[in-house]
């Protein structure tokens, strides 16, 4: 499997990989990595409890929604690529900022956490927004399965590799500075490290080369007469459009309550030690990265579509442990199905959604689309810390899973009749070199 990985990675163009080796230095400090394991538990030894941890973290996630569409706008007006690079410096900049909240007490020290959360998460909207477009100019049609099943896959190394890292680092901070882990010291300093690895992403995308527009432009069939009759090269339907980003709204809520609440789960219901939690997370991570790199297989022989909802369903009942066994193999095997065909999902759901809008429609969705899963993360951020206070956890889990196969069932029922052609499900990947002029100067 790192064979093929490797050689999929070369048929890439380099302003591809450039920003895929950009993505994984995020991954790995920020994106479901060192700052998911550690950013919670910071807060939780702040003295914080569950409602501030949920108000903290939808606050940034709330920006990031309202953020994802003018992100999607500023880079169709002044470029993909320069969007990308600020949207990195913003990152660093609250990636700075959020550790030296204990300089300030009470509710200045909550603001000062709150503002440089929003922060990271403005720079993290303006980077992810603009990255799946910059990718899609830089790739032709018939490596696309490939591309976002190679970012969920390196993505996942990333995160695997921030988890297991952020869950040592706060120990060895402590054995080091000769304090124990109740104190938010030992958690500050993982968070700096999050941060300055951002410093190399920056250099990497420096030598990119600004994207092309995107003129490959597909063609789909459809065998419904209510659908457009060239899904792909004609603007999608209003309607359609927007049902596409309730549909991912609904289908996020499967992994946003466990990327917010499960390692507070662990720590305060359960009592697993931080090394513990960084392990789990990291194993759910691993398994994400060969069903990731399996997708471009199963998307070929079942469908995009099929994909999608079928990863959904097992991510419904990936719930069912972590929310009626309160122990940590349960948890740790319900963590591992969410995350992991959460990995599957994604490419397969981005791959068809590219597909079946025009590409001039292509920016605008993926924009919106993020907008949606902020809000999505937002409600289950915010709304989750009151539930998990009053109802109790096993309540919140309930509501995501359910509004995931909501998600799914949905999606299968409006978009099932959306089929690509024969020749470019039989499509081979051809060599970037040959079809793109993306490794000479921008064009």
């Amino acid at each position: 499997m790192l064979t093929s990985f490797r050689a999929t990675l070369h048929l890439f163009s380099r302003n591809v990989r450039l920003f895929l080796l950009t993505a994984f230095l995020v991954g790995f400090g920020f994106d479901g990595g060192v700052l998911s394991v550690d950013f919670n538990l910071y807060l939780l030894r702040l003295g914080y409890g569950p409602e501030i941890v949920g108000i903290i973290n939808s606050a940034g996630l709330f920006a990031f929604a309202l953020f994802s569409l003018p992100a999607a706008l500023f880079g169709n007006w002044w470029g993909l690529r320069r969007m990308i690079l600020i949207g990195l410096g913003v990152v660093l900049l609250g990636g700075v900022l959020l550790p030296l909240a204990e300089l300030f007490s009470g509710l200045w020290q909550q603001g000062w956490l709150m503002g440089a959360y929003i922060v990271i998460l403005l720079g993290m909207a303006l980077f992810f927004v603009n990255g799946a477009p910059f990718m899609m100019a830089s790739t032709p049609p018939a490596q696309r399965d490939h591309l976002f099943s190679m970012q969920t896959g390196l993505m996942a190394i990333a995160a695997f590799l921030g988890n297991l890292v952020g869950g040592i680092l706060p120990a060895a901070f402590a054995r080091l500075l000769g304090i124990t882990l109740d104190s938010p010291v030992p958690y500050r300093f993982p968070l700096l490290v999050a941060a300055l690895l951002v410093l190399p992403a920056l250099l990497l995308m420096l030598s990119a080369n600004a994207a092309a527009t995107d003129d490959n432009e597909e063609q789909t069939e459809d065998a419904d007469p209510r659908m457009p009759a060239s899904a792909g090269s004609k603007p999608l339907s209003t309607g359609l459009f927007l049902l596409l980003i309730f549909v991912r709204m609904l289908q996020v809520c499967g992994v946003a309550t466990l990327f917010v609440f499960f390692n507070v789960y662990l720590d305060t219901e359960l009592q697993i030690a931080t090394s513990t939690i960084g392990l789990v997370l990291a194993a759910g991570r691993l398994i994400a990265v060969p069903v990731a790199l399996l997708t471009p297989y199963f998307t070929r022989r079942f469908g995009n579509l099929n994909v999608v909802v079928v990863s959904c369903l097992i991510v419904t009942l990936g719930y069912l442990p972590i929310t009626f066994v309160p122990t940590l193999g349960a948890a740790a095997v319900g963590y591992i199905a969410v995350i992991g065909l959460s990995a599957m999902r994604y490419p397969a759901s981005m791959n068809f959604s590219m597909r079946i809008v025009a590409p001039s429609q292509r920016g605008i969705l993926t924009g919106a689309g993020e907008m949606g899963a902020g809000v999505a993360f937002t409600a289950l951020a915010l709304g989750g810390g009151y539930v998990i206070t009053y109802l109790g956890y096993e309540s919140l889990f309930v509501l995501s899973s359910v509004l995931n196969l909501t998600g799914a069932l949905l999606f299968w029922y409006f978009f099932r009749n959306f089929r690509r052609k024969k020749s470019e499900r039989t499509a081979t990947p051809v060599a970037p070199q040959a079809a793109l002029p993306m490794d000479g100067p921008p064009v």
